[in-house]
């Protein structure tokens, strides 16, 4: 029989190593908690302080949150370059169609004259030339794409939230009409210099740096001095060309204001086409969730999934909703688009001035009537629907991947 220290030495190696396993087990909850909240976790309150809750969606953190900004931002963007890709080729002819460049004049009007001016473009300059101007294009439709699906997501929150009976027609049009806003804004500048390499077709090109000085240099087309017509009618003639004297003098004639030839009108058209955009697809969504049909039209909503997020579109009804949603908001706001397009190059023909809104719906008017402001649109027909589907799709399926 062991001796009574023998025993007492037993009993204390036992209660040391009881006593360095509870530390040991405490230390290692310690350590689990402490990785759960530098992962963006929280503790679960529950009976047993060492149990962890699991991992919550991003979406329940709150939409203003930092984390969920910046998904939603690489989702945006990724979803608008996979857009833009799509259909570049076809961007570039409407872009030739749209600002009535001298060699493919003759092509607008028909489909065929839109394969011809492709395979035109093709044999002179190779594949590269269909997709002249789309590293431009890259540059500025990631961070167009990713503030306009951030923004989007931060006015709806704001407008709308998750209360349901928010949901209003208004309030939809109201969220994507100011993310429009707010991503052109931001990127409009890189769209002036995509266009204007858009529109070169000589075969020595000008170069990025060379498209940049030529618009920072370019100068407005000055208004003649204003007469008086009718008589006793000096004085105030008088003092409105003096006006237009000081106004001429004091505002920017060339320089980084280039840059931004055509915003005025862009941000009139972006309203309606941001805004209709969002609102037509928002809709198409809840025609595809109507209790009828939504067994062939949505996935099952992912776990832990916040109680406000609908469910998922199936592929074919996420693409179709995208689709139409292009094709409604491209018709209203086109007239804007063409005179848009004309005051961006309007530069690079004639004269080497610029035109303002009213002169270039003139002269688009004079030139070819009202026909003349919806030139291109059937070719935009055919660009805007794959590219609208795919920025949609892309953008909810990413949200479902970052868990937003």
């Amino acid at each position: 029989m062991p001796s009574a220290p023998s025993n007492h030495v037993a009993m204390s190696e036992l209660s040391y190593q009881e006593g360095h396993a509870n530390a040991v087990g405490k230390m290692d909850g310690v350590v689990r908690k402490a990785t759960n909240v530098v992962a963006g976790t929280t503790a679960q309150r529950t009976a047993n302080s060492d149990s962890v809750a699991e991992k919550p969606p991003v979406a329940t953190k709150g939409k203003h949150s930092a984390d969920y900004m910046l998904r939603s931002f690489v989702a945006g963007g990724l979803s608008g370059c996979a857009a833009k890709t799509t259909v570049a080729p076809l961007d570039r002819v409407k872009i030739l169609f749209q600002t009535s460049n001298p060699q493919f004049a003759k092509y607008q009007g028909s489909w065929g004259g839109v394969a011809i001016a492709m395979r035109d473009i093709y044999a002179r300059d190779g594949i590269f030339g269909l997709f002249r101007g789309h590293s431009a294009t890259l540059l500025k439709i990631y961070p167009y794409a990713a503030i306009k699906f951030v923004a989007y997501e931060q006015y709806r929150a704001f407008l709308i939230g998750s209360d349901r009976r928010n949901e209003t027609w208004i309030r939809r049009f109201a969220s994507g009409a100011m993310a429009g806003v707010s991503s052109v804004f931001m990127t409009y500048p890189l769209e002036v210099i995509r266009v204007r390499l858009a529109f070169e077709t000589k075969h020595r090109s000008s170069s990025l740096a060379d498209i940049c000085k030529k618009i920072y240099h370019e100068h407005p087309v000055q208004k003649p001095p204003l007469q008086a017509t009718v008589s006793g009618s000096g004085a105030a003639a008088t003092l409105a060309e003096a006006a237009a004297t000081t106004v001429n003098a004091v505002a920017p004639h060339s320089g980084l204001v280039n840059f931004y030839r055509g915003f005025s009108t862009t941000m009139l058209g972006m309203v309606p086409y941001a805004g209709v955009s969002f609102l037509t697809h928002d809709s198409m969504g809840d025609l595809f969730r109507l209790a009828s049909i939504r067994k062939y039209t949505t996935l099952p909503k992912p776990a832990g999934a916040p109680a406000d997020k609908p469910e998922p579109l199936r592929a074919w009804a996420e693409l179709v909703a995208g689709g139409v949603s292009g094709v409604v908001s491209q018709t209203v706001s086109y007239p804007l688009e063409v005179i848009r397009r004309r005051m961006q190059v309007s530069g690079a023909v004639g004269d080497g001035h610029r035109l303002r809104i009213g002169e270039t719906a003139s002269m688009i008017f004079r030139e070819r009537g009202f026909p003349g402001f919806f030139v291109g649109l059937s070719i935009g027909y055919a660009k805007v629907f794959p590219l609208a589907a795919v920025s949609f799709y892309t953008y909810e399926r990413l949200k479902l991947l970052f868990n937003i």
